[in-house]
């Protein structure tokens, strides 16, 4: 009796544990998309039109503070629960080329739009 009461404990521990992955899991991407969205509403703004690559880099990289800080901290909880043995300076890492990347995938648009307009 006692096996079955410690195999019904451990599977609900198992259950519990996947929901806590699966509920960080969903608040990560919902950090994604809203720093995602907050990025994507500066990038069509007039007032962009005549900056440079290097001034709209600068603008990308202080704006939605908020939302990135969202993004990275659900984002590093997240890692935390699927990857427990991994350090958090790797997470962090992570977290931050995720940032990185989005950033420069806004970058990289902008750039493009602005070399067609030409």
């Amino acid at each position: 009796m006692r096996m079955l009461v410690a195999a019904a404990l451990l599977i609900t521990s198992s259950a519990a544990m996947a929901d806590d992955v699966d509920d960080a899991h969903k608040l990560a991407i919902t950090g994604r998309d809203a720093y995602w969205n907050c990025l994507a509403r500066e990038y069509p703004r007039d007032s962009n039109k005549t900056m440079s690559d290097q001034e709209f880099t600068s603008l990308i990289a202080s704006v939605c503070p908020s939302e990135r800080q969202n993004f990275r901290v659900s984002l590093i909880d997240f890692l935390s629960l699927q990857f427990p043995k991994q350090d958090a300076d790797t997470q962090l890492t992570t977290a931050n080329r995720a940032i990185e990347l989005a950033q420069k995938d806004i970058v990289t648009a902008f750039v493009r739009r602005k070399a067609a307009a030409k």
